[in-house]
């Protein structure tokens, strides 16, 4: 592969400098540094400030590498806009009565992107051992997938198995009604065996899927393209293959005025939310464009599954709780009245999102958590009474350190300072954000901000978070309670719907009154989009999909 690309990959380098000021000297470096007449070509430009480290699936573990992986890869089923669960490489499939067995029966004619590996370097049919393949894979410990989680203790011995080249069959130990959902996401895209056999741990640099768009190159830091796989076997409505766009273009601008600029010069398709710095310049108060940006650019917004939270360790016998006020659940519960979402919504996110002043799981999702859980809403001589009752009105309370990263500084200093109006001290500390993952991991922060993206659309993913024989992630608090334990483990035994959604409603109205955790807000998907971007749409899980996007020349 190597050399058959090299020629392209040294003039992309060439001519490196030149395209990060002019469109039309990337359009035609993508194809090669070509003429003219790939003015012509289709091609969306996107920044990836976080950067991409890998384009295994096996380590999409965040929205950069899951929004790569999107594109080079297909799953056996997707979720679509409307969060309903839709056939995608299976084009259907049986549950037994058990619902212990699932049988997906796989579309015949998808092909793995061409590759040198294979006979001829064509890409070969997939088959229902290329899917037991890959999602043995994630589980194995000499994959080191960050998503092996995702089946823990889920699937039966020999639970992936091909019953032939077009079917394939699921074992469970025990019901798990999101198991769909879980099958939705990245780490389960599926991958040839082949390939990765023959590059092992470099197959985050030489990626082979059957998505939409497959590898062009990619210079570490500075550029990946993606272009279009001409024998995609998706089509429209209309039977027009898909993908429109002929490329993709990322680059790794790691400063969100320098991408903002660079949208606002036409050189990016289009940003994913906007930085503090420069959101009151494009948005009013209520969140909406101002004026002066109305038809120049599009601005999309979406409800998101992700809530933004402060989390409280919830571990008694761990040392940094022994002289804790946060030890307490009145001071938990004071916190938690002490701050004003609604005006934190207002000044420091333009009302991009929602107060959280229900529980944990944000809106959006069957189960309508946000409508029945009663959460906190600001009221300050509720937060000093609490404070009394736990005896904080005759002794001085210790400084409490929370930690968070840089971009939520000010959202974190926003609370200290409500927090000292109740007599609560809060010292906030900004951290790295690898180091805050760390911390939280092995239970060294006893403050800190976090947040929750869903992984699938279904409450119990946020549910796990607070279930005591999960470590963390995702239990990050490290919360318990057996009364939560029951509800948890019934909830993934029931079959009828409606009464697992009333199970995750108690589960979450327990966490919200034990206080573990500070809702902020729920969040909410904003784009900002240039015109000559047609059909390109949000959804709940802000995952990006190009496929269906085109260009307006």
């Amino acid at each position: 592969m190597r050399g058959k690309r090299r020629y392209s990959k040294y003039c992309f380098l060439s001519c490196f400098s030149c395209f990060l000021g002019c469109c039309l000297v990337i359009v035609t470096c993508i194809t090669g540094c070509s003429t003219k007449q790939e003015e012509a070509k289709q091609v969306f430009f996107y920044n990836e400030m976080t950067g991409i480290t890998s384009l295994d699936p096996a380590f999409a573990k965040n929205q950069s590498l899951i929004w790569a992986a999107h594109q080079l890869y297909n799953t056996l089923i997707e979720v679509d806009s409307n969060l309903n669960m839709v056939p995608s490489l299976a084009k259907s499939w049986e549950v037994s009565d058990d619902r212990l067995s699932y049988i997906f029966h796989l579309r015949s004619d998808v092909f793995f992107h061409d590759n040198e590996v294979f006979p001829g370097g064509k890409g070969r049919k997939m088959t229902a051992a290329d899917v037991a393949y890959s999602l043995q894979r994630i589980t194995d410990k000499g994959t080191a997938s960050s998503g092996a989680w995702i089946f823990n203790n889920r699937i039966a011995t020999n639970g992936f198995s091909a019953i032939d080249d077009t079917t394939f069959r699921l074992q469970l130990i025990r019901p798990f009604h999101p198991i769909l959902g879980i099958l939705s996401m990245q780490y389960c895209s599926i991958v040839p065996h082949e390939v990765v056999e023959r590059y092992g741990k470099d197959f985050r640099r030489h990626p082979c899927g059957t998505g939409p768009f497959r590898f062009k190159f990619w210079v570490e830091g500075q550029a990946l393209v993606l272009e279009k796989n001409s024998h995609y076997w998706e089509k429209d409505s209309a039977g027009k293959p898909l993908p429109y766009l002929d490329a993709i273009k990322v680059s790794f601008f790691d400063n969100k005025a320098t991408e903002f600029l660079q949208f606002r010069q036409g050189k990016l398709s289009f940003v994913n939310d906007i930085d503090p710095s420069f959101k009151d310049e494009v948005l009013t108060k209520s969140g909406d464009l101002r004026k002066q940006w109305e038809g120049k650019i599009r601005l999309h917004k979406h409800v998101y599954l992700n809530t933004e939270y402060f989390g409280i360790l919830a571990d008694e016998a761990n040392p940094l709780l022994k002289d804790s006020p946060l030890r307490l659940k009145a001071v938990r519960q004071a916190i938690n009245y002490a701050i004003n979402r609604r005006q934190l919504m207002m000044y420091l996110r333009n009302s991009i999102g929602v107060p959280a002043e229900a529980g944990m799981v944000p809106a959006g999702l069957p189960s309508q958590n946000e409508r029945f859980v009663k959460g906190y809403q600001y009221n300050p001589a509720k937060a000093r009474q609490l404070l009394q009752q736990a005896g904080f009105d005759k002794r001085p309370m210790p400084v409490i350190k929370l930690l968070t990263v840089a971009i939520y500084a000010d959202m974190a200093s926003f609370a200290a300072r409500q927090l000292e109006e109740v007599g609560i001290k809060v010292q906030v500390e900004v951290v790295q954000k690898s180091l805050l993952l760390e911390l939280t991991s092995q239970s060294n922060a006893a403050f800190f901000r976090g947040s929750w993206m869903a992984d699938y659309p279904d409450a119990e993913n946020y549910m796990a978070m607070f279930y005591s024989k999960n470590p963390a992630p995702p239990n990050y608090t490290r919360y318990q309670n057996p009364a939560f334990d029951v509800l948890y483990e019934k909830a993934l035994m029931t079959t009828d719907d409606s009464v697992r959604y009333a199970l995750y409603r108690q589960m979450d109205q327990l966490v919200i009154d034990d206080a573990p955790i500070v809702p902020l807000f729920y969040d909410m998907v904003i784009h900002l989009v240039n015109n000559n971007v047609m059909n390109m749409h949000a959804n709940a899980l802000n995952l990006l999909e190009l496929k269906t996007v085109s260009i307006k020349k």
